[in-house]
């Protein structure tokens, strides 16, 4: 259990550094004369991805979750893999990757890394879906996996994706 905590606590920290790209990313956006869209949910998707890691450590303490080596250790390798995956979205959208919905008027499409499949929509998204149940599921914490894939689904669907899409078409 503590080498699950750590590694949660690790995701944490993660987060934060990513939360300091965002805001570096977002201030260019903007001076570039960006707009911002659906700032009303955005402490709610922080809400829930905080709960996420709060959740799943908790879990795992509460009711004493067991580590079984065969589902364990696939969901490690694929929650390690959603990092992967986070930073190839990072590093291809560059300075318009943010956590916020920011469009730059003018700004083109970025049509590279997971953005060049055409038919893979939102790959950062497919992304937090996978990890959402992979990261609980190191440890067997299946409550917070099941509960957090709910209203990350509900919000994801919802709101976000119908907000980014707006924001989106605005470009064309």
């Amino acid at each position: 259990m503590i080498a699950y905590t750590l590694f949660v606590l690790a995701t944490g920290l993660e987060r934060l550094y990513e939360v300091r790209i965002s805001k570096k990313n977002a201030a260019i956006a903007m001076a570039k004369g960006g707009k911002e869209y659906g700032r009303g949910e955005y402490p709610w998707m922080v809400a829930l991805h905080t709960g996420l890691l709060v959740g799943a450590v908790a879990e795992v303490w509460i009711f004493d979750r067991p580590f079984i080596v065969w589902l364990g250790i696939p969901m490690l390798i694929i929650a390690i893999a959603c990092q992967v995956g986070r930073y190839w979205v990072i590093s291809s959208l560059g300075w318009q990757w943010n956590t916020r919905v920011i469009v730059v008027p003018g700004a083109p499409r970025v049509r590279r890394g997971p953005y060049r499949f055409h038919w893979l929509r939102h790959p950062n998204y497919w992304i937090v879906v996978i990890e959402g149940i992979a990261l609980p599921m190191i440890h067997t914490a299946w409550i917070t996996a099941t509960v957090f894939t709910i209203l990350n689904a509900i919000f994801l669907l919802g709101f976000r994706i119908p907000v980014e899409n707006k924001a989106l078409a605005s470009l064309k």
